[in-house]
C-alpha cells in the first residue's frame, strides 16, 4: 500500500516512514481496504502532532495524536485508527444484536379490560 506522508518543518527519515508503514500494516490485517491513506507530521513548540486520514468503504477514518516523542505519537495514532476501524467492522453485528434483544410487549385494549 502506498502511504502519502507529508511533513511541515520535519524531515521524514526512513525510520519514521518505516514506523508509520508498520502501523498501517497492522490496520491492513483487519481486512478492510484503506483508500488513499495520508499522514501529516508537524511540530508545534515541544509537541509532535501526527494526523492521519484514510478512506474506507462506506466511510472515512481520521485521527490526530500529540506527544513529546514522535514515535509515541505515531503509536497513539495507530491505536486510535485501529479502534475506529474495529468500531466500523463491528457496527453491523452490534445493530443486529440490538434489534434481536427488543422485547414485544402485548398491548392491552381498554375495551377488553
Amino acid at each position: 500500500m502506498k502511504i502519502e506522508i507529508t511533513s511541515k518543518i520535519i524531515d521524514i527519515t526512513p525510520a519514521i516512514r518505516e514506523r508509520i508503514e508498520s502501523r498501517f500494516e497492522k490496520l491492513e490485517r483487519l481486512q478492510v481496504p484503506l483508500i488513499t491513506p495520508h499522514v501529516i507530521v508537524s511540530k508545534e513548540r515541544l509537541m509532535f502532532i501526527v494526523e492521519a486520514s484514510a478512506g474506507i468503504p462506506n466511510g472515512k477514518l481520521f485521527a490526530q495524536a500529540e506527544h513529546e516523542d514522535m514515535y509515541a505519537a505515531i503509536t497513539e495514532l495507530g491505536q486510535k485508527l485501529e479502534r475506529q476501524l474495529n468500531r466500523h467492522i463491528e457496527k453491523p453485528i452490534a445493530r443486529r444484536a440490538a434489534a434481536s434483544t427488543k422485547e414485544v410487549v402485548p398491548q392491552v385494549d381498554e375495551a377488553d379490560a
